[in-house]
């Protein structure tokens, strides 16, 4: 691999669609980072052998042609030991059992790949820059919808990244200071009624936003998330 510049990574974007391998190519080295893209598991698994040392992330369709899901999953981690991280593409999830099953092979999330270009980055930061972020173990929905938050005598208003059972993740240039109390109020898409939840800033970085983790939530409305989560991660999931 070509030399990188100081804080740039190195991913590896494997996926079958050329409009999926383009935009994450597009969205990565536009933000100054290296991205290699393949579109079958052979490829995906030649390059990690010849790049192993080099790579920072691997972001990958589990339908690529002449492979098996998680056996293909399996195969990277006969190589790289669990050394990388890795995001599966969400659409192609065919059933909760393989989420189980890639869990106890330790990968690290899972990424829509029909996100638009500018959430891109904001979803893959906590996987190039771990010591930033606090992850949250649940299934991320990228998601841009318009919330509302308390702090002290301040309300503000912002777009949402993403949204998980145990959290959500705000785009602002201005965060707030970790393990800051903060009251939020948002409504799922779809939904007539209004999510009010008490929550701590997770993490806080000025390139992103911030992370806010639910405290308190009534249990109508974290099951109203639970739902729209799980329905969200396997609705566009490939035949």
């Amino acid at each position: 691999m070509n030399t990188r510049a100081p804080g740039a990574k190195a991913v590896l974007v494997a996926d079958d669609t050329a409009f999926v391998r383009d935009r994450f190519k597009t969205a990565l080295e536009g933000a100054g980072h290296r991205a290699v893209t393949v579109k079958s598991a052979a490829e995906l698994l030649a390059r990690v052998r010849a790049d192993l040392a080099d790579l920072d992330l691997i972001v990958m369709d589990l339908r690529l042609s002449h492979a098996s899901g998680v056996e293909l999953v399996r195969s990277i981690r006969k190589l790289d030991n669990g050394r990388l991280p890795i995001l599966i593409f969400s659409g192609t999830i065919a059933s909760a059992d393989e989420v189980r099953e890639l869990a106890a092979l330790g990968v690290a999330g899972y990424v829509n790949e029909y996100s638009a270009i500018q959430h891109i980055l904001p979803s893959l930061a906590p996987h190039l820059f771990p010591d930033n972020f606090n992850r949250r173990g649940s299934p991320r929905v990228v998601l841009g919808i318009p919330i509302a938050y308390r702090f002290g005598n301040t309300i503000a208003a912002a777009l949402t990244l993403n949204l998980s059972r145990g959290g959500i993740a705000i785009r602002t240039t201005s965060p707030l200071e970790q393990n800051a109390k903060v009251r939020l109020r948002f409504r799922l898409p779809g939904s007539k009624r209004d999510i009010d939840a008490e929550s701590r800033v997770a993490w806080s970085d000025p390139r992103y936003g911030m992370g806010l983790q639910f405290e308190k939530v009534e249990t109508a409305e974290q099951a109203a998330i639970d739902e729209f989560v799980d329905a969200h991660f396997f609705s566009s999931r490939k035949a």
